[in-house]
């Protein structure tokens, strides 16, 4: 059954192994030869006075026997000049039982994120030995433990042990990559997995010039791949931006023709209402040309005169005061015609003396003419 209470564990490091092999097919065959990481493993065994070299994954005749003095080292360089292959072998020293010891433990999971530092303050208690005395390390186990627990197998050689073959090693011209231990051995297809039996001073570091043309590989790929997902996004900005820029340039034009609009708008209300109140009553030459004519065979004089507001008010004196009364009525520009005051008879002319006002009609627009 699914354990949905499990922790999800994601290794980066085989994400990124399998990355590399996928990106290898962009480096030219000649050159991906050349930088390539996949070397051939040597395993190396003590067989009494002499050390055996083999094929990993080859099995039957051992590839040499080499003596573990000066006629080794001899017998190492013939061996190198006719195979090609040990030029970029990875040489991996692997222990006899009796070389070292290997013992599986159940451990607390907390112990997990540091099973080294758990392992070497319990040693002692492992193990007949004390943490200066070997060289341990400490592999975990894909078996599933007990609730809360963890298996893990614990490996360890005696320090003299491991010094010596290393040194005998070294004197014939082996660089091991690490140390494993008969009965645990390390995968040769998952060597960066790998446990090592050699302390940190020891141990060979491998070439950097693959995992460099890897990682250039991987670091033109992630630009590529942030190139074709960011520059779109960059170009419509851009656009986005021209845009805007056309935009606010033309809403500049648009609010100053808004507001020569504006103006002109005012303008035309400001000579309409100027219309309107020209409109509103006869020109003025116009009523006093009518008043002229209503009067002109009379001996009505005028003293006074005053237009105001659509009024007028005139004084004077004439033969029949009330008279005057039905000629402005009579005529198409006045109206409500009357006296303001009452009429007098000046005695030394026999004349009327009279005060009148009277409505001017308003004034019928062109338009107004035509409908009717």
């Amino acid at each position: 059954m699914l354990n949905l209470n499990s922790t999800l564990e994601l290794d980066f490091k085989k994400f990124f192994r399998w990355w590399r092999k996928e990106l290898a097919f962009l480096v030219p065959e000649k050159l991906r030869l050349l930088v390539s990481d996949e070397h051939d493993t040597v395993i190396v065994k003590t067989r009494g006075h002499q050390f055996e070299l083999a094929y990993a994954g080859e099995p039957g005749q051992p590839l040499a026997l080499l003596s573990r003095n000066e006629e080794g080292a001899a017998g190492f360089d013939m061996l190198r000049a006719k195979d090609e292959r040990l030029a970029k072998a990875n040489f991996v020293l692997r222990l006899h039982r009796a070389e070292g010891l290997c013992r599986e433990l159940v451990l607390p999971a907390a112990a997990k994120e540091n099973l080294a530092q758990v392992v070497s303050y319990e040693l002692s208690r492992f193990t007949p030995f004390k943490p200066e005395q070997v060289y341990f390390s400490v592999k975990p186990l894909a078996a599933p433990g007990e609730p809360g627990m963890i298996n893990a197998m614990l490996i360890l050689t005696p320090r003299e042990v491991l010094d010596g073959l290393y040194t005998e090693l070294k004197a014939i011209g082996i660089s091991p990559l690490l140390a494993d231990y008969e009965g645990v051995e390390n995968n040769p297809e998952q060597i960066d997995e790998a446990y090592d039996l050699l302390p940190e001073q020891l141990r060979t570091n491998a070439g950097k010039t693959p995992a460099l043309i890897y990682g250039t590989l991987a670091g033109i790929v992630t630009l590529l791949l942030a190139s074709v997902l960011f520059l779109p996004v960059l170009f419509e900005y851009q656009t986005v931006a021209l845009l805007q820029e056309k935009i606010d340039a033309i809403e500049k034009d648009a609010k100053k023709i808004k507001g020569m609009q504006s103006e002109i708008d005012e303008v035309i209300a400001e000579t309409g209402n100027l219309i309107k109140a020209k409109n509103a009553s006869p020109p003025v030459i116009e009523m006093l040309n009518t008043l002229s004519a209503l009067i002109k065979d009379d001996n009505t004089w005028l003293t006074y005169l005053q237009f105001a507001d659509g009024h007028l008010q005139i004084q004077g004196e004439s033969p029949s005061a009330s008279g005057l009364i039905a000629v402005l009525e009579d005529s198409d520009i006045f109206t409500n015609a009357k006296f303001v005051s009452p009429v007098t008879q000046d005695t030394a002319t026999g004349f009327e003396r009279f005060q009148i006002t009277a409505d001017i009609v308003k004034a019928e627009v062109p338009g107004e003419q035509r409908k009717k």
